[in-house]
């Protein structure tokens, strides 16, 4: 049986969205497909536009048929975070085939990489430290040792690593390093992306990017963000939108962040993850400027990049301490959790929950009845790293909640209330 996996934020989904899930279709010509979605808030550091349920149902409108969501703890880490928890799920629910899209389309490139990310030889690790000390971010630092490490081994592919350094070729140096730290048997497959890059934010037209499709949206540009996405993916918007349940934009947490910061001490910032090199009293001394642009340029430096600083303005909300980093990146996802799915996405899950050796929480209200039951079957979990990746999650819907605009809105923002998605397909 083929089971294709897709890793995916749908932040809204696009059209470049649906060319990804179309083409990957075409290459593993799968039984069924299974995304594994970024819940409320990405990668990138900020809240997602809308809601995570809403998204999971414009991606079963298009063709996927189960959706998973990527616990938070996962999707607001670096690239090498992000991977290893999206990976971790996709094996765990049985993917045999997984597709993402790159810039290079290069996957021996990308497989040479990667091989030296899991090794991590002595003479890589003194090119890491030598360019890190030059003041190097450290994607630039890593990018720069790759190069000089690979030149070395192989001169033909080390004039090609600047390819790496953009956000999908990352991405996919990072899948290719947890399917082989987790021994997986999933078989990787690359393809080059279309459109603009994601941080374009100009209208391209039908393939513009997420980043300038939120801008048109954000605007009241309604009319040119038709042109670049499926009309079943606007509408869910549009429908969020009336219910008062968005759009929420990265300006929406401006006003809370810049309050928060000002009441935390550098001992307060020790105790998470990330805050190390003097980002403790960097975030400290900025947290005096008056808007949270003025903030991140305030912090920003040669050595630390804005999505890295946008991601570590969350982990003190959500206590990602780092202990917890720890353990979920050794020990991955402690738990499958449904956001949607339709009949054949259903009847999968049916077939395999007797196989997984986590536990498939769909009601949010009854995970510690799930648990309960898991450790009756004797299944190899965590129970307090399950206990603080979920509870997180839940912290997550709660925050993202409160940005809504309206109070009636904001009333219900609890992800025990929750119902998974059911898309029923027309026959």
């Amino acid at each position: 049986m083929k089971v294709l996996g897709l890793v995916v934020e749908y932040n809204p989904f696009h059209n470049g969205h649906f060319y990804h899930l179309s083409h990957s279709k075409e290459i593993v010509n799968p039984d069924v497909t299974v995304a594994v979605m970024s819940g409320n808030f990405v990668q990138r550091g900020e809240p997602a536009i809308v809601e995570k349920f809403a998204r999971a149902k414009a991606a079963l409108e298009q063709g996927v048929d189960l959706v998973l969501e990527l616990p938070v703890v996962y999707s607001l880490q670096d690239a090498g975070g992000f991977a290893t928890g999206s990976i971790w799920t996709l094996d765990h629910v049985g993917v045999t085939d997984v597709v993402f899209g790159s810039e290079t389309d290069d996957i021996d490139l990308m497989k040479a990489v990667s091989k030296v990310l899991i090794k991590e030889p002595e003479h890589y690790q003194d090119l890491l430290k030598k360019h890190l000390k030059t003041g190097h971010s450290f994607p630039n630092a890593r990018k720069y040792a790759l190069r000089d490490f690979i030149h070395t081994e192989n001169a033909a592919l080390s004039h090609r690593i600047e390819e790496i350094g953009s956000s999908n070729n990352i991405l996919g140096v990072e899948y290719l390093r947890a399917i082989q730290e987790i021994k997986s048997k999933m078989i990787p497959h690359s393809m080059r992306r279309v459109g603009a890059s994601y941080t374009d934010e100009e209208h391209r037209g039908e393939f513009s990017s997420a980043t300038a499709i939120r801008r048109l949206i954000q605007n009241g540009n309604i009319e040119s963000a038709s042109q670049t996405m499926p009309k079943e993916s606007l509408d869910i918007i549009l429908r969020e939108i009336r219910c008062g349940r968005g759009p929420v934009f990265k300006e929406d947490v401006e006003s809370f962040f810049i309050s928060f910061f000002r009441l935390l001490s550098r001992e307060d910032y020790c105790r998470y993850y990330g805050f190390v090199e003097g980002l403790d009293a960097r975030f400290q001394e900025c947290s005096i400027e008056g808007s949270l642009e003025g903030f991140l340029h305030c912090v920003k430096s040669k050595r630390f990049t804005l999505s890295r600083i946008r991601r570590l303005m969350y982990y003190p909300i959500f206590r990602f301490t780092d202990d917890l980093i720890r353990r979920s990146n050794e020990l991955g996802p402690q738990y499958i959790r449904i956001l949607g799915f339709n009949e054949k996405g259903r009847t999968y899950l049916s077939n395999i929950k007797h196989s997984t050796n986590i536990p498939i929480i769909a009601t949010a209200s009854l995970w510690r009845k799930v648990v309960d039951k898991s450790l009756k079957d004797e299944m190899k979990i965590d129970v307090d790293l399950l206990e603080a990746q979920l509870k997180r999650d839940f912290t997550a819907v709660r925050f993202y909640s409160s940005l809504y605009k309206y109070p009636e809105s904001r009333a219900r923002g609890s992800d025990l209330l929750s119902q998974i998605v059911y898309h029923r397909q027309e026959r």
